[in-house]
């Protein structure tokens, strides 16, 4: 990998760590519909210039069905579940539950798509829902003012990713990626519309607010969109896919800079657990071979 390419590896990381450090410091003033909303109103506003001047609204047109599919379920439901959890537990935290995306979408895959689950695989997965339960068996409390929903939340947006993929895999193979990142985000606008104007707040949110929501539409979805989809042609999915190792690291370090939130040892070892799962599952990681022994 060059250093560009790491340099571009790291920076998408920070930015989608700071996604939820943004959607930490928005949800309170706009609430998660609202902010859900706004968010996916931007990037679509930023990428559909950059469609236009490449001659793609014909791809989006033909495609819309399929790429509105997947607008709902990578964007809308993902990110208004994020802007739920946002509101009772930290940015480090929903980071971390994110990492699991891809353990759901290799379960969904096999299920579906019928792709080959190694001995390796098998053990990532087992590893990585065992950090999953760790850290969810400690948080999810129903009581009032527990985080136990926000744990659902969070739970239900990486299911809703990883289903996805599987999706634009079987419905999308081929498409142009821009046009994907495109529609989808300007379909989950289009379907945050109208329950954005219903729970809008009350209050009109603070300008430092409005600053925090243009932060995650334009940096954290419309560039790191831009950034992710240059990675995939430079260096392939599976190694762009390594930026799940990094978000959490960078959610953590924003979350301690400018929230003060702390890191617990609960949070560390299912983190660890987590990561580990997800590169066996993944294959970027690979359980050692047994020799065989000559006589």
């Amino acid at each position: 990998m060059k250093g560009a390419d790491l340099a571009e590896l790291f920076g998408l990381a920070a930015l989608w760590g700071a996604s939820f450090l943004f959607m930490r410091m928005g949800a309170t003033e706009f609430g998660p519909v609202a902010l859900a909303a706004v968010r996916v109103s931007g990037a679509a506003l930023c990428l559909l210039p950059l469609l236009l001047a490449r001659g793609q609204m014909g791809v989006l047109r033909t495609h819309w069905r399929p790429i509105f599919v997947v607008g709902l379920t990578n964007s809308a439901v993902p990110f208004l579940c994020f802007s739920y959890a946002a509101l009772s537990i930290t940015a480090g935290l929903s980071s971390i539950f994110n990492a699991a995306t891809p353990l759901f979408g290799a379960v969904i895959a096999w299920l579906w798509l019928k792709d080959r689950l190694t001995p390796s695989r098998i053990a990532g997965l087992g590893i990585g829902f065992a950090g999953v339960s760790w850290l969810a068996w400690g948080k999810a409390s129903f009581k009032p003012g527990g985080s136990g929903w926000a744990v659902v939340a969070c739970l239900l947006a990486t299911l809703f990713y990883g289903w996805s993929a599987s999706y634009a895999k079987k419905r999308l193979a081929g498409v142009a990626p821009l046009a994907v990142a495109t529609g989808s985000q300007l379909s989950a606008a289009l379907a945050l519309v109208l329950p954005a104007v219903w729970w809008w707040p009350a209050a009109n949110p603070s300008p430092a607010a409005w600053a925090t929501a243009a932060m995650l539409a334009v940096l954290c979805t419309a560039v790191a969109y831009i950034v992710f989809f240059r990675l995939i042609a430079h260096i392939g999915p599976a190694n762009a896919i390594a930026v799940t190792f990094l978000i959490p690291v960078f959610a953590v370090v924003w979350g301690w800079l400018f929230l003060a939130e702390g890191l617990t040892m609960a949070m560390l070892f299912g983190c660890a657990a987590i990561l580990l799962g997800t590169g066996l599952a993944t294959g970027l990681l690979r359980l050692p071979a047994r020799g065989i022994v000559q006589p």
